[in-house]
């Protein structure tokens, strides 16, 4: 199956009153702070499905509001200064992808309105105070649960059931990952699997974990989701099939990019669903008077050439249950 693809009109456009424009006598100004880069396809389509729901609700790039976007690339060292940035610019909503982008930003204005996309759990972090009541000036849409992690797990050993120890490629430093840790570590035994935390804190990091792991049979890699593995998924994807490791991923990206199986969100369908609420906040709603919201969807996606090349039979059974199957 294919992603579904959102359609703006220009019948959504004729029929929303201008409101920002009249309520400030100037254009609006929607600042996006992303976490990854902009040569990659993938965020390039999530900004697209934002864009697109804007437009549809009735905000144009260029005509009725202006939208500025700045961008990490996967680089903690860039979030502080390009909050700076966007911080400066006194938007009227910053979106901001990852919790990479909303700390720094939570740091530096607690007036501005921020919408967040793929965060996990915004309220331990600090971000918010509730899911149903954020309170301040921040609110948006998670990744999901912690018990994600074990999941994936388990998706790995129903399409490679030879395996039995996995690395975990995860960053010690992020809470989320340590969370995952902790329910892929609870998952573990039910399914008479062993697993060892491998630390990726720094792309330099990536290349190494792996290669430490690998080089005996009935192994492979889950890999946790982040800005650093996701702006570096070919890499991880080249490695992972050099030392023939299945391996699973959080995001349907690194499938497209030739990994074998993803279990997470649609990552797409999150930036959709936050321009709803920049257009809300647009027309006067406050941020702490949208709860925050749980993905709409989790997908699998299979990738039958890199099964075929691990020659790996992945069962009918998960194909039948499979969101995308790529061949």
């Amino acid at each position: 199956m294919k992603r579904r693809e959102f359609i703006g009109t220009a019948l959504a456009l004729a029929t929303w009153p201008q409101v920002a424009e009249a309520q400030q006598g100037t254009t609006p100004l929607v600042a996006v702070l992303m976490a990854t880069a902009p040569d990659d396809p993938d965020s390039q389509d999530r900004i697209r499905a934002f864009v697109d729901s804007l437009r549809a609700a009735g905000w144009a790039d260029g005509k009725n509001v202006r939208i500025e976007i700045r961008w990490i690339g996967g680089d903690p060292e860039r979030a502080g200064p390009l909050a700076a940035e966007i911080a400066a610019l006194k938007a009227n909503v910053i979106l901001a992808n990852t919790a990479l982008a909303l700390q720094p930003l939570k740091r530096l204005t607690d007036a501005t309105p921020i919408v967040f996309v793929l965060v996990y759990d915004p309220v331990t972090a600090g971000f918010v105070s509730s899911l149903a009541r954020p309170g301040g000036n921040a609110t948006g849409f998670t990744l999901g649960e912690f018990d994600l992690g074990g999941k994936m797990m388990e998706t790995l050993k129903d399409v490679a059931t030879d395996v039995n120890y996995v690395a975990v490629l995860m960053n010690p430093n992020q809470r989320p990952h340590v969370e995952m840790w902790r329910a892929i570590e609870l998952a573990a035994p039910t399914i008479s699997m062993r697993v060892t935390a491998s630390h990726v804190r720094t792309p330099a990091d990536i290349e190494p974990a792996i290669e430490a792991f690998a080089g005996t049979p009935h192994r492979g890699l889950i890999v946790l989701p982040s800005p650093i593995t996701e702006v570096h998924r070919a890499a991880i994807v080249a490695l992972a099939a050099r030392h023939r490791l299945p391996a699973i991923y959080g995001f349907r990206s690194f499938v497209a990019s030739g990994g074998l199986v993803s279990h997470g969100i649609d990552t797409t369908d999150a930036f959709r669903r936050s321009a709803s609420y920049v257009d809300r906040i647009l027309r006067g709603t406050k941020p702490a008077d949208l709860p925050v919201e749980h993905p709409s969807k989790i997908e699998l996606v299979v990738n039958m050439k890199a099964a075929r090349k691990l020659g790996i039979a992945v069962p009918e059974s998960l194909l039948a249950r499979a969101d995308e199957v790529i061949e």
